[in-house]
């Protein structure tokens, strides 16, 4: 059975998130703008979370009950492939290590993948459309020069 959601299922209720969020509480979708809501209120010593705190809460409940109960550590490419037996713990430091550092990016940037692609692409903002336009790029780009490369 093949765990992953279509996409046909997901992409338009990923969709009507962003439309709900937008129209009721005038807010963005994003999951950098959810850490930094959570360093923000944690860092004032403040335990009411807004609703991207609630997001971020709800991104981890739901990785850590997929990862419990539906989810294996076999599609990750190369890291499976080379961290096989005893070595195999390393998949999730590496894993946790490289959102660490793709969240560092995102907040350098002043934006994530899903705040650009959803929300602002929904709203035409210009900056958004740019840096879609550069995150697909880069994809493209770098998905070629692996290919050449194997």
């Amino acid at each position: 059975m093949h765990q992953q959601l279509a996409w046909y299922i997901g992409g338009p209720i990923l969709g009507l998130c962003v439309v709900a969020l937008r129209w009721l509480l005038n807010e963005r979708l994003g999951a950098t703008g959810a850490w930094a809501d959570v360093v923000e209120r944690v860092s004032s010593r403040s335990v009411a979370f807004g609703t991207r705190g609630w997001l971020l809460f709800g991104l981890i409940f739901g990785g850590v009950v997929f990862g419990a109960f539906g989810a294996s550590v076999d599609g990750y490419g190369w890291l499976t492939e080379t961290f096989t037996g005893d070595a195999r713990w390393l998949i999730a430091p590496i894993l946790v290590g490289s959102g660490v550092l793709i969240g560092f990016g995102a907040r350098v940037a002043g934006g994530c993948t899903s705040g650009n692609g959803l929300s602002g692409n929904a709203i035409l903002s210009p900056a958004s459309l740019v840096a879609t336009g550069t995150f697909f790029g880069t994809a493209i780009g770098v998905s070629f020069a692996i290919e050449a490369l194997i």
